[in-house]
């Protein structure tokens, strides 16, 4: 088997990384596997100290096939960042495994995800291979697909990453012309449009909405693992885009996820499962926006009533 080389992105966060790469450390195909960091350089001075110490731990880094480490002299931001170290490393070696400083993995990720990126290598239809799973309530697959790409610990293949479209104006021309925002919304259940419109408008520094609108509209499926192999850390505020919340919150396998033969096709009860889980959050969000929203008017209320 050829092992795909892992190619992770860190930033400002030493404890994340720290835990980061301890769990991949931890994986049964880690010594197999090429180790290649890409380091953010600073924003402005009060980031310099974390980010030195960020890389300070990537130099005393073992337990992999070969370990390297390339740091930006000026911060460039995450979206650069990755398109720009995918692109390389894809280029000299066909195939990636893709991970954050954020996304804590089970010892049987990278056994999956090298199992998947090999046996459907030379599936077109397949875009990438994903290694979080929802946390969706009742049985699921040992594994099944769904039409787009997803960012919590991935992989893909050359073909795959040259159908990756940068323009997000493109993107969402197209998307608009050919009639696929129900498709690219999940049935409306999440505002992938908004994000979108915003990444266009430098309100965010998103390079996965532009990957999932990407494999839409290339009508790709991407293989989901039914027990999450990759657990994310960073909702506690720590992250660019990620609020507090548990949401997303799932334990890691402690047993692995066999790659057998399913069809080819997106699996429709676990997407009904995707979309009913996005619609859930979404109230669950209204009812957490409001409920703050009429705590804020007592606190206002009370701080009044003390002025009387």
């Amino acid at each position: 088997m050829v092992y795909a080389p892992i190619v992770l992105f860190v930033y400002n966060r030493p404890s994340h990384t720290k835990r980061t790469v301890e769990a991949l450390k931890n994986n049964i195909f880690a010594k197999f596997s090429n180790l290649i960091i890409y380091s953010d350089g600073p924003k402005n001075f009060i980031d310099e100290e974390n980010v030195s110490t960020v890389r300070k731990y990537l130099s005393v880094i073992t337990g992999f096939k070969s370990i390297a480490v390339k740091k930006q002299k000026k911060n460039i931001g995450l979206a650069n960042s990755i398109i720009s170290g995918v692109s390389t490393v894809i280029r000299t070696y066909g195939s990636v495994i893709v991970l954050e400083d954020d996304l804590v993995t089970s010892k049987y990720f990278l056994q999956f995800m090298n199992l998947a990126l090999d046996k459907y290598k030379n599936k077109k239809q397949v875009i990438s291979i994903h290694g979080y799973a929802y946390p969706f309530t009742g049985k699921n697959p040992e594994t099944y697909f769904l039409k787009g790409a997803d960012c919590w610990g991935w992989g893909t293949w050359k073909r795959g990453w040259d159908l990756f479209e940068t323009n997000g104006k493109k993107l969402l021309r197209t998307i608009q012309d050919r009639k696929l925002v129900n498709e690219f919304t999940l049935q409306g259940s999440y505002d992938y449009m908004s994000m979108l419109k915003n990444q266009i408008q430098g309100n965010i520094d998103s390079w996965a909405v532009r990957w999932l609108a990407s494999a839409i509209v290339a009508d790709k499926l991407t293989l989901y693992p039914g027990k999450s192999l990759v657990r994310n850390i960073g909702f506690d505020k720590s992250g660019v885009h990620c609020e507090k919340s548990e949401t997303y919150s799932v334990g890691v396998s402690k047993f692995p996820v066999h790659v057998g033969n399913i069809a080819i096709e997106e699996n429709q009860i676990m997407k009904q499962k995707l979309i009913t889980f996005y619609r859930e959050h979404d109230r669950t969000s209204m009812l957490e926006r409001s409920l703050n929203a009429l705590l804020l008017e007592v606190r206002r209320s009370i701080e009044q009533m003390k002025g009387l």
